[in-house]
């Protein structure tokens, strides 16, 4: 077991060499010389932009497959959408109140909110030029068309008349707007057609003005069907045409007592950012669902239209919505691209193969025996590693199941922060609960935008008779950990997983996480303890493994981000490695500067969000920024201190973000054995290497890739799926060569 410090009457989980952490560090900054905060530091939500401008970027590279492009511009649209609907909402919240305050880059909230429109409309721009003039032709290469109804032969136009009368037409709603019936509410990023009617021939009474004059009415575009309505064509063609654009041709079916004149598609934005006080709140499910429904009431933030829209049309609905002439946005093509990630899936799995990845199934977990029955055995014998989506997250699903029917197990404890709507972790603790097993749920109702999914299983959980917590007053339960208590021959034993990421079977196809199973006593005891805290009102003396947040794993970075500048100042090597999401804290980034200036090799691997400016002489010159862009989101947070050659290497679930290390319950913990580290090394090293997926951060403050020439192509993730077959190849092989084999007689 590692050594243990104190600090303040607490003991951390402490570096393999406790003494250096105790030196006193020396190192300083540089003088600023007049420095602002802007020459030291990015502001966070233009950083954010520059990271979903690198999304962008896959959809335009035509190295990519054709229908993964779509799919990285639909993630493109998606991510700016909750961008605005929860970063923009914030500040304008706080525009709201004179909130004068500085951001970390030295920028107001004003200024911020100009720069963040600028960028926007830049990329949103960019946006649709990818789509229109490289995605949709394309795809009208390979026969897959996207098109309107007006262009249409007719034929295929009977056919979508048919759609329409047969599905679209029974659920629209259309809303007439006039004196006795006002502008109805529109709800948050839901498409709209609006139209503008002759109002000859209506009684005045019914119009908002003088009987003759121009009427209008709104329809909410139906999200229960698809956005695309698909067609065959004569020679195997495949059409795709948007359902607006078959409503818009079929407007005088809903409307057959009035000539309809002009018709437009728009979406707005609403404030989304829940304001939940839970001081206040007697019943905290009832209040985030009550906070919930609030989101489709939310305040107006922008409003998308058609670059074609009638003049008149756009200044009644925005008269109507009270939205400011500044948060309008044209766009040159349909509103909402987030469709294009169902063009995949709309033309066939089994076709078009040249224009998706290869097929990926996660390998068998290469640290784990083939058979995964006995579970408990394998991890008592030895720690095991899993890195997902190239290993199966089979292992985590089944350490639940045997769980729940393992007569031997005496309680199921576990943190839930997202998971899938049809959960397999869920029905195993539900089964455990029916088995008598002693569960405990943490449920965090405030993972965003998953609140309701989350109240729902919570719900489902409490019926079957777990205890379930919603988490901590005014923290967020983040931290990613299963603790299941065994009662064997030789007394109870404590199984343990801990994870970069959500138990969630189908993010894990997707997002790169690494999970980690011990049976550690150690580890267990600290576990029991973390339990202990999030239900009851204790706090641990002693951490013998983990570090956890909010209290102590800020502190804990930046002791070892110190020693390392130590060690660095002394003359010796001294090295670390971050690999993370997001780098926002202004406390952790100061720390590294100065380790830097002392000369500790920093190489950061941060797929968003980047405050620090790497590279800069001076300040960050021994510091190295770089990105990782693919089919696989990365998720995973890695951590390694060379600490004089006795190299600490961490999991965690936390990023370097004043949320994550102030206002989050995370946890930090240690991989110690031999060959767990040597798997997440190698992770690493492939990632450090990587020359085709990584952009690199410059000091100027943009992103660029590598040049090539006269270097070795790495794709990482592509490196990390070939070595995660290999392994099961290597397996199979050396199971053949076990295998019984009689002798033959010679002849």
């Amino acid at each position: 077991m590692a050594s243990k410090s104190k600090n303040s009457g607490k003991k951390k989980a402490p570096s393999k060499k406790s003494s250096s952490s105790s030196k006193t560090v020396t190192v300083k900054l540089k003088k600023d010389s007049g420095k602002k905060p802007s020459d030291k530091f990015y502001n966070r939500e233009l950083s954010w932009l520059e990271f979903n401008n690198r999304i962008l970027h896959e959809a335009r590279d035509t190295k990519n497959p054709l229908l993964e492009r779509l799919n990285f511009l639909s993630i493109t649209a998606s991510n700016l959408d909750e961008f605005y609907i929860v970063r923009v909402a914030s500040l304008r919240d706080m525009q709201s109140v004179d909130f004068e305050q500085r951001d970390i880059a030295g920028l107001t909230v004003n200024e911020q909110l100009r720069k963040i429109d600028e960028k926007t409309r830049d990329l949103m721009s960019r946006m649709y030029s990818t789509y229109s003039r490289s995605l949709v032709p394309s795809l009208r290469q390979e026969k897959i068309v996207i098109i309107d109804y007006e262009e249409l032969d007719e034929i295929l136009r009977e056919r979508c008349d048919e759609y329409f009368k047969t599905e679209i037409y029974p659920i629209l709603t259309p809303m007439a707007v006039d004196q006795s019936r006002p502008f109805p509410l529109i709800y948050n990023r839901m498409l709209n057609l609006c139209i503008r009617l002759s109002g000859k021939g209506l009684l005045a009474s019914h119009n908002k003005s003088d009987a003759g004059e121009d009427v209008y009415a709104t329809l909410q575009v139906p999200n229960v069907l698809p956005r695309l309505f698909k067609l065959t064509g004569y020679e195997g063609e495949i059409y795709l045409v948007p359902i607006e654009s078959i409503i818009r041709a079929n407007l005088h079916l809903l409307f057959t007592s009035q000539k309809v004149l002009s018709s437009g598609c728009y979406r707005v934005m609403r404030n989304a950012d829940l304001d939940i006080d839970e001081d206040e709140a007697e019943d905290l499910l009832k209040e985030i669902e009550e906070q919930v429904r609030k989101r489709r009431y939310g305040q107006i933030i922008r409003l998308e239209v058609e670059d074609d829209i009638d003049p008149e049309m756009l200044s009644y609905i925005t008269d109507e919505l009270s939205v400011d002439k500044a948060d309008i946005f044209s766009v040159g093509g349909p509103i909402d691209l987030t469709f294009l990630s169902k063009i995949s899936g709309m033309v066939g799995k089994e076709n078009y193969k040249q224009l998706r990845y290869p097929e990926h199934t996660p390998a068998a977990p290469a640290m784990f025996d083939e058979s995964l029955d006995n579970i408990f055995e394998q991890i008592k014998k030895k720690d095991r590693l899993v890195h997902h989506p190239y290993e199966s997250f089979e292992p985590v699903l089944e350490l639940v199941r045997q769980a729940a029917i393992d007569p031997q197990v005496l309680a199921i404890k576990q943190t839930l922060y997202r998971v899938s709507s049809e959960s397999p972790i869920i029905a195993s603790l539900l089964e455990a609960a029916r088995n008598g097993k002693q569960v405990m749920v943490l449920v965090e109702l405030k993972a965003r935008f998953d609140e309701q999914n989350n109240i729902n299983w919570a719900k489902k959980l409490e019926d079957a008779g777990c205890h379930v917590i919603y988490g901590l007053v005014g923290l967020k339960t983040h931290s990613k950990i299963t603790l299941v208590v065994r009662k064997e021959e030789d007394g109870i034993r404590r199984y343990l997983h801990l994870a970069t990421g959500n138990y969630n079977d189908i993010t894990a196809r997707i997002y790169t996480d690494i999970g980690l199973f011990t049976a550690s006593e150690s580890f267990g005891e600290d576990a029991s303890e973390f339990f202990n805290m999030l239900s009851g009102y204790s706090i641990p003396s002693t951490w013998h493994k983990l570090v956890a947040a909010p209290i102590w794993m800020k502190d804990y970075f930046v002791r070892n981000i110190r020693r390392e500048a130590v060690y660095a100042s002394e003359g010796k090597p001294a090295r670390i490695i971050a690999k993370i999401n997001s780098l926002v804290d202004g406390t952790v980034i100061n720390e590294l500067y100065k380790a830097s200036q002392a000369g500790v090799k920093i190489e950061l691997i941060i797929r968003g969000i980047c405050c620090l400016k790497a590279g800069v002489p001076g300040l960050s010159e021994n510091i190295t920024v770089r990105s990782i862009t693919g089919r696989f989101l990365e998720h995973s947070r890695i951590f390694y201190f060379l600490n004089e050659g006795n190299e600490d290497i961490y999991l965690a679930s936390a990023d370097w973000m004043p949320r994550n290390l102030d206002r989050r319950v995370e946890l930090l913990f240690p991989v110690e054995d031999p060959d767990c580290r040597a798997r997440v090394m190698e992770i690493l090293e492939i990632e450090l290497n990587d020359t085709i997926r990584a952009t690199y951060l410059f000091p100027d403050g943009n992103y660029h890739k590598l040049d090539l020439r006269g270097k070795v192509k790495v794709d990482s993730q592509e490196e990390l799926i070939r070595l995660a077959d290999e392994a099961v190849a290597s397996r199979m092989t050396k199971t053949e060569k076990l295998a019984f084999e009689p002798q033959v007689a010679p002849d």
